[in-house]
């Protein structure tokens, strides 16, 4: 059966996010969307004196084991790897990795942020790269690894999903949807910005041609195809590797007016535009210009997202007061609404630790009493989300121009039905819920309409709409008390 023909065809996607790694296989075909984990790894950063860093090495492992997993299924016609963003490795002139890469969580980057702000202002940056301001983006993580020992020996910047892929196929690439978080990239003509490269002292040799989704990265490597079980010369096919722009692929949207929360560590709300806004009303408001598949924009904002419950559980679980989720979303569901709101995007929440003290900080600070309960912190948290999900969608709209008539919201937190029932009744608009794995979906997607088996972009989100599970939420209640936690927010 030739991979191009109108049939159907299994692929591994290699989804790593900030907790765990994992290999899903999918099955995919003009009808058919079928996903089986293959393998699941963790992804734990390691401490050492100079920064917190990832073990690239035990995510290069997880995903050769998972490669292996999924060759036991039977024949894989491609492999695709998506990952978070911003975070690099360094190569020597030899291809050798220049240490563990950083954790963008790591405290070195606000004064790199500073120092780049005040030599190339901030208007300017953002009228070249459109990106949202946040200081673990890859330019200011650059600016604070100069002054490092390996930075003299450095001859190539490689983003986690393509130093991967390089490891994997022996080939060197950027992929163009990870490479627009960089804020390095020009929004505008759609390539590495040469000259905001030279202004930052970078050399521009370090940065590798450009791939788009769809394209093909390379065939396995010799060792790799022996160590997997996967033949010699399976492809790795370049996906949309930035995994917020694969799970942007598994919006199920039938039509062009929708709006989206992909939600997980963090909650990226925003639209879907086919140009980039660069105004300087868009800057001040901090929202993003990231590319999408086939050209498109995903113009939105970070939100710290479930980071926040994951790291208040976390730090519950370390006190010995652990609760099941469920448990929690019910003491949650029965909590007084809005008796304590925070900004979820205030920078003290960004590092790990103890969440639940950083909340009360905040609270206290603004005249608020801190919950009395875990369910009371969950609350504040998911209503806080659901509010933050209103002001940025509603800001979006009016610096883009166009209005959405629904929410999808995706990943992980598409399961957490009240996030997604406040997040209806805070912005007034039905929220479509699903796929959870709206990530591995799209890397999957991407894959099988390099093979021809799915047409565009239109016709991979009906498949989505039509194979897998969704759940519906229309607005309910008083549309009032959304509007005054809001205000009350607000004045904060």
């Amino acid at each position: 059966m030739s991979l191009t023909s109108r049939s159907e065809a299994v692929f591994a996607a290699v989804d790593l996010g900030a907790t765990s790694g994992r290999v899903i296989t999918g099955r995919a075909g003009p009808e058919r969307l079928v996903l089986t984990e293959a393998h699941r790894f963790a992804n734990t950063p390691v401490r050492l004196p100079d920064g917190l860093r990832w073990d690239v090495l035990a995510l290069f492992q997880g995903t050769l084991d998972g490669l292996r997993a999924a060759a036991r299924g039977g024949p894989i016609a491609s492999v695709g790897i998506d990952t978070w963003a911003v975070d690099y490795g360094l190569l020597d002139a030899d291809g050798g990795l220049l240490g563990l890469p950083f954790h963008y969580r790591d405290d070195r980057n606000g004064k790199a942020a500073e120092r780049v702000l005040a030599e190339c202002g901030a208007r300017m940056l953002y009228a070249v790269s459109g990106l949202q301001h946040l200081p673990f983006n890859t330019v200011f993580q650059l600016a604070a690894h100069r002054a490092s020992a390996q930075w003299g020996a450095a001859r190539t910047v490689l983003l986690i999903p393509d130093l991967l892929t390089h490891w994997l196929t022996g080939a060197v690439g950027a992929e163009i949807t990870n490479a627009s978080t960089t804020g390095l990239f020009d929004a505008s003509a759609g390539g590495w910005s040469d000259a905001l490269i030279a202004r930052l002292g970078l050399e521009r040799s370090w940065f590798p041609p450009l791939r788009e989704p769809g394209d093909p990265a390379g065939t396995l490597l010799p060792h790799v195809a022996e160590y997997t079980g996967l033949p010699a010369g399976t492809p790795v096919t370049t996906v949309a590797s930035h995994d917020t722009a694969s799970a942007v692929v598994a919006v199920p949207a039938t039509g062009p007016g929708f709006a989206y929360v992909s939600c997980g560590t963090w909650s990226l709300a925003g639209l879907e535009l086919s140009a980039p806004v660069l105004t300087e009303e868009s800057r001040a408001a901090n929202f993003t210009n990231e590319r999408g598949v086939d050209g498109t924009v995903r113009y939105l904002r970070n939100i710290m997202g479930m980071w926040l419950l994951e790291e208040c559980r976390r730090t519950w679980d370390a006190r010995g007061e652990a609760s099941g989720l469920d448990v929690l979303l019910g003491e949650a569901a029965r909590a007084r609404p809005f008796a304590a709101l925070i900004d979820p995007d205030d920078e003290a929440f960004l590092p790990p630790g103890d969440m639940p003290s950083r909340i009360d900080a905040q609270l206290m600070s603004s005249g608020q009493a801190p919950p009395d309960s875990p369910g009371g912190y969950v609350r504040c948290v998911l209503e806080s989300l659901a509010l933050a999900h209103r002001r940025t969608l509603r800001e979006a709209a009016g610096l883009a121009g166009r209005e959405p008539d629904r929410i999808h919201v995706v990943g992980g937190g598409s399961r957490n039905e009240l996030l997604c029932q406040w997040t209806a009744d805070a912005t007034g608009l039905p929220v479509t819920a699903g796929p959870a794995e709206a990530t591995a979906l799209g890397n999957i997607l991407v894959q099988a309409r390099a093979h021809g088996l799915v047409d565009d972009l239109a016709d991979m989100r009906r498949l989505v709409a039509r194979t897998q599970e969704l759940r519906h939420y229309t607005p309910q209640g008083d549309q009032r008390a959304w509007d005054r936690a809001a205000a009350r927010l607000e004045r904060t």
